[in-house]
């Protein structure tokens, strides 16, 4: 499906941050259903967004590293929280924390993905845009892989995971634990 996408604009979005963004993806990333809030904020009805490719809000400012080490977990069927920078349909755009639940049949196989997003906070994001400038710039010059291989020793030398990564930069706002788990358990 070929995706026609708006000019990336300078305006970002504030997204209210006591909602929470909601998609289903099937396990190849088309997307199933889109609560209201994500109609709201991606400029999309929800006509637009049902069967289309979940990349079609993404901003060409995210590294494909970043798509690869999620997509990566998410058909190994583990979770992954990450911070995404998404563009709307007019190119605008939003910072999220996002954080999948991986939904399976009775015999185990994965059956979709649910997405949970939340605003990022302020404070993470200067430190996430570097991370990400840097690995476009390498996958610009040499490749995904090598922007594989840059984050795998970015990691390393952290001596933590992407998650954990992840996880330290929003610990003080606890962001993820209490409030994303409720909201969970509604699904």
């Amino acid at each position: 499906m070929t995706i026609n996408r708006p000019t990336p604009t300078l305006k970002e979005i504030r997204l209210d941050p006591e909602k929470i963004i909601v998609s289903k993806t099937d396990t190849k990333g088309v997307i199933l259903y889109g609560n209201d809030y994500f109609c709201e904020i991606s400029g999309y009805k929800e006509s637009e967004l049902i069967s289309s490719p979940h990349n079609i809000i993404r901003h060409p400012d995210m590294p494909k590293t970043l798509f690869y080490l999620m997509w990566e977990h998410l058909h190994a069927g583990r979770s992954i929280v990450a911070i995404v920078k998404n563009m709307a349909k007019n190119g605008d755009f939003y910072w999220v924390v996002t954080d999948f639940d991986i939904k399976r049949d009775i015999t185990g196989d994965i059956k979709y993905y649910i997405a949970y997003r939340k605003s990022a906070p302020r404070y993470v994001i200067p430190e996430v845009e570097k991370l990400y400038a840097t690995l476009r710039e390498i996958e610009k010059e040499h490749g995904m892989k090598a922007g594989v291989v840059y984050l795998e020793s970015f990691l390393e030398d952290k001596r933590v995971n992407y998650d954990q990564f992840i996880e330290n930069l929003i610990k003080s706002q606890d962001i993820k634990s209490n409030f994303l788990e409720k909201i969970k358990s509604w699904f």
